[in-house]
């Protein structure tokens, strides 16, 4: 995170240079990144992770990886391995500082027993239903629970046999006793632990009872001596609750501190609606490139520096806005056309046949691997023969006024090649045309004529002697609604999914593209940026994902 940036951070760095001057935390600054491994993480995610490692590196300080894992039925291995795989992508890391929640169940639990102790927590029969019900509303308190003035004998006697297994999920729980008439409700006598006979993914069946997160997260601070504990602003009216636990454990007091969560236009950011998309079979799984998560997007061809740029360029505030994707896509963009090598493929290809080229030979196109530099000076050999692949889109045989690609009685160039005329055209049993005979002029090697005469269209081409099959996977916004977690009542976001959100064409590339590595991105001439997708590409049956178009939206919305 660069300086820039974390100016626009001010809120939460006067913060900090507040608390260096008094000398709260002397002068460190040791911040943690906690996801819940139930899921993959999404852009949203790589703002928060991205603040608490950036405010680390800015003042010399340490960010622990810390997984939130206090909910077993959720939680798994493949998420936790996913998440560390993400972060090192955008570049950061936590050396030897991965910790989970589950490494402090048993200091919980003594911390608990304390509160119970002290006559500040009690095990409570009330349901989950009867709880809310009891919890009253906004404007109206909230009623004592039945069984809140329980002694403390009895408590710890119920708590311990909570432990033991010897009550059915659900029945129990323990609760804080603060104040059930507070203005804050999330000060109503809130749930500490609930029982949940569930395999957790690290911990197996030791437990039966597991911590809620707003008892969990604050004390996993203490033990670990985070100093700033940074949070979405989601949690802000969760705060009076984090200071109590730990006023009252007597135990290190981070400070948190909360920022707004990063919103986009055209998707959805809740796990939960995340998780929906994939067991609806909406999408592929979690790493289907349109997807939100950095899994996806990773799989689709966006580079990690494109996403920290983004998020340097929105900043960090203290209300809740949404971000245009398109910002998004100007980055990726940016950061591709400056990386990636140009090679020529056809997404949807129409035969052309050159009728006056020598039949079975065959020439090569020495061809710039970055054309609109001139200090290039990386290229390859492209093969050129009698029969070739153009876009389909490039061929008209009633061409409307102002088309300048190739129609009957046209001339075109070939890009680094020849120039071409169209002389007639071949057609399926339904009338679909199937190849387009043409002229060359062999005079006009290289896209220059002898004659100097101009020729207003350009087109791209594939020797089809030699072309690589392959898919190509081209992607539309996921939602067609730009706000899809922002409907009126009684539409669902599942019914404004983007059904045309994915087109797979059967493409012709050029062959230096037959090995490309898993991962790589090219600029497909015309077409887009293109990346070998690292799930379903293999040898001998290629896909490529488009990661972007060439046509940047944002920066014609600039004026640029």
């Amino acid at each position: 995170m660069d300086e820039q940036n974390l100016e626009k951070s001010n809120f939460i760095i006067e913060i900090i240079e507040e608390h260096n001057r008094t000398g709260r935390f002397g002068g460190r600054v040791h911040t943690r990144f906690p996801p819940e491994p139930n899921g993959y993480l999404h852009i949203g995610h790589a703002k928060a992770l991205t603040i608490d490692f950036g405010i680390a590196e800015r003042y010399g300080g340490l960010t622990n990886l810390r997984y939130d894992d206090t909910n077993p039925v959720k939680e798994d291995t493949e998420y936790v391995d996913a998440i560390k795989e993400d972060i090192h992508w955008l570049g950061f890391d936590w050396g030897d500082r991965e910790y989970y929640a589950s490494d402090y169940f048993e200091q919980l639990y003594e911390l608990a027993l304390q509160l119970i102790r002290q006559g500040q927590a009690y095990v409570d029969d009330l349901s989950a239903d009867e709880i809310r019900e009891y919890r009253g509303t906004l404007t109206e308190p909230g009623k004592n629970s039945p069984w809140r003035e329980r002694t403390v004998e009895e408590n710890l006697d119920l708590f311990a046999r909570m432990r033991a297994g010897e009550f059915p999920d659900g029945s129990r729980t323990l609760r804080a006793k603060i104040d059930m008439s507070a203005p804050n409700m999330n000060m109503r006598d809130p749930v500490m632990y609930r029982i949940l006979h569930a395999t957790h993914h690290r911990t197996g069946d030791a437990w039966c009872i597991y911590p809620m997160y707003d008892f969990a997260h604050g004390q996993s601070d203490s033990i670990e001596g985070i100093t700033h504990s940074m949070c979405s602003l989601e949690y802000e009216n969760h705060r009076p609750l984090y200071d109590w636990f730990l006023d009252q454990l007597n135990m290190f007091h981070p400070q948190q501190i909360e920022f707004a969560r990063l919103n986009l236009t055209h998707t959805v950011m809740s796990k939960r609606k995340l998780r929906r998309l994939v067991e609806e079979g909406l999408v592929s799984g979690w790493t289907d490139p349109r997807m939100p998560t950095l899994a996806a997007m990773r799989r689709r061809g966006y580079p990690p520096e494109a996403i920290r740029n983004f998020l340097e360029a929105v900043g960090v505030a203290k209300n809740d806005s949404f971000v245009d994707v398109e910002l998004l896509e100007h980055f990726v963009r940016d950061a591709l056309n400056t990386q990636s090598k140009r090679r020529m493929a056809v997404l949807q290809p129409l035969k052309v046949i050159l009728d006056n080229y020598p039949e079975g030979h065959t020439e090569h196109f020495t061809v710039s691997d970055f054309p609109q530099d001139p200090e290039c000076k990386t290229s390859r050999q492209v093969p050129f023969s009698r029969e070739l692949y153009i876009e389909r889109d490039d061929f008209m045989e009633n061409p409307v006024p102002k088309y300048f690609r190739l129609a009957p009685g046209k001339e075109v160039r070939l890009m680094n090649a020849y120039y071409i005329t169209a002389t007639s055209v071949e057609k399926d049993s339904q009338g679909e045309i199937i190849a387009v005979h043409c002229t060359y002029d062999p005079e006009s090697r290289g896209g220059m004529s002898a004659d100097g005469r101009k020729v207003k269209g350009t087109i791209h081409w594939v020797s089809a002697a030699h072309a690589v099959d392959a898919e190509a996977r081209l992607y539309e916004q996921l939602f067609e609604d730009k706000f899809p977690e922002d409907l009126p009542e009684g539409e669902s976001f599942l019914d404004h999914v983007n059904k045309a959100s994915l087109q797979v064409c059967q493409a012709k590339l050029e062959p230096a593209l037959a090995d490309a590595p898993l991962g790589e991105t090219w600029q497909f001439v015309r077409s887009g940026f293109f990346t070998a997708d690292r799930e379903d590409s293999h040898p001998g049956s290629l896909v490529f994902n488009r990661a972007i178009s060439l046509v940047d939206s944002w920066a014609k919305m600039q004026g640029g």
